[in-house]
């Protein structure tokens, strides 16, 4: 395996720019997942990996080789593609084993490494059967084996279970990190949903606008945020933000309430506006002294395990996630607590994330209504 580094890659069409001068370095072995919206470049950037499409401007090196000018069977990459790609007139066996017969492999090599790829994947006694035969999961396990004989330096998926039912992309999902983990490849994986990123990424890059928004561990995009765009894209349902002005050392929101804004405060004017970021799962369902949020209810969608209540405080729309249980009527006043430790502030001009210095031997302080 290899590792990756892509150093101001930029991809133009014409005058329009699509990819803006990335940096981003993958490490061998490593899994990293390119989330972002539809148009935001991920897989324009994937593609310029694999060779399929021109670089306009930067340097891509995979391991200590310059890649720039190299086509695609050059690089030593595999491709897993959103549909598929198999030879629908070949056999399982036969789409496998094709990227090695044209690289003119042994035989019995040919048949070694397909019959291995084939029990990693559950896929041994459907060898001999067509693409037609197969349900989606077994086609996009076919098309993971195929990328996996070649045995290449780096792994790409272009949003490989996006045509795959709920049930299945769950499956698949597994088995994905599970492959990760058995033959500790270098894998560049892109989506659109961030559920996948989560759960498959050692990093994640949201990316937004051919740029780079944020790149970190799960963990870290998802509890500490650096925009409100990846507040709100990281995460389901999205991350709910009030309105507020600093006032006192607080932030206090208009509806009434107020966040303690600890060290921010010395740095921020008397009347600041800010936005007050809440996810819904950090809703508490009864009111602390130091926290508590009221509004009408407008939705509630019971979900098994838990329960999705829609709010609003003014004008502003909220989700909480709370016990199933919990079914307050549309129409009906709620007030529900929060975790001060899990309040995030953001400039609303810049929407950049303000961090504050955690308390080691308190909570942040919250009130409401003071």
């Amino acid at each position: 395996m290899a590792s990756v580094k892509l150093e101001g890659i930029r991809k133009s069409y014409g005058a329009v720019e699509v990819v803006k001068g990335i940096d981003l370095e993958v490490a061998d072995k490593e899994f990293v997942v390119l989330v972002g919206p539809s148009g935001c470049g991920k897989s324009t950037t994937l593609r310029m990996i694999a060779g399929l499409e021109s670089i306009t401007g930067g340097t891509l090196v995979i391991g200590d080789r310059k890649v720039n000018a190299l086509p695609p069977r050059e690089r030593d990459v595999a491709m897993v593609f959103q549909d598929y790609a198999l030879y629908p007139h070949k056999t399982v066996y036969e789409n496998m084993a094709f990227g090695l017969k044209v690289r003119n492999h042994p035989r019995e090599e040919i048949a070694s490494r397909v019959a291995q790829a084939a029990e990693t994947l559950g896929i041994g006694h459907l060898l001999d059967r067509k693409p037609s035969q197969l349900s989606g999961g077994q086609r996009q396990r076919v098309a993971m084996g195929r990328a996996i004989v070649r045995r290449p330096q780096i792994f790409l998926f272009d949003e490989p279970l996006s045509n795959l039912d709920a049930k299945l992309r769950g499956q698949v999902r597994t088995e994905i990190k599970k492959l990760h983990q058995d033959i500790s490849a270098t894998i560049i994986y892109v989506t659109h949903d961030q559920v996948e990123a989560m759960t498959l990424a050692d990093r994640i890059v949201v990316m937004r606008d051919g740029e780079i928004e944020q790149l970190g561990t799960p963990d870290e995009v998802y509890n500490e945020p650096a925009t409100m765009f990846v507040a709100n894209f990281i995460g389901a349902p999205a991350m709910n933000f009030l309105s507020a002005t600093v006032s006192g050392g607080h932030a206090r929101l208009a509806e009434g309430g107020r966040v303690s804004l600890g060290t921010l405060a010395d740095n921020l004017a008397e009347g600041t506006e800010v936005k007050v970021g809440i996810r819904p799962e950090h809703f508490l369902e009864k009111a602390k002294p130091d926290c508590a949020v009221t509004g009408i209810v407008q939705v509630v969608e019971p979900l098994g395990a838990d329960t999705l209540i829609h709010f609003a405080v003014g004008n502003e729309a909220m989700t909480a996630r709370v016990a199933p249980q919990t079914r307050p009527a549309p129409g009906t006043r709620l007030t529900l607590g929060c975790d001060p430790e899990r309040i995030h502030i953001f400039d609303p001009a810049s929407e950049r994330a303000l961090r504050r210095r955690r308390p080691e031997n308190r909570a942040a302080a919250i009130a409401v209504g003071a």
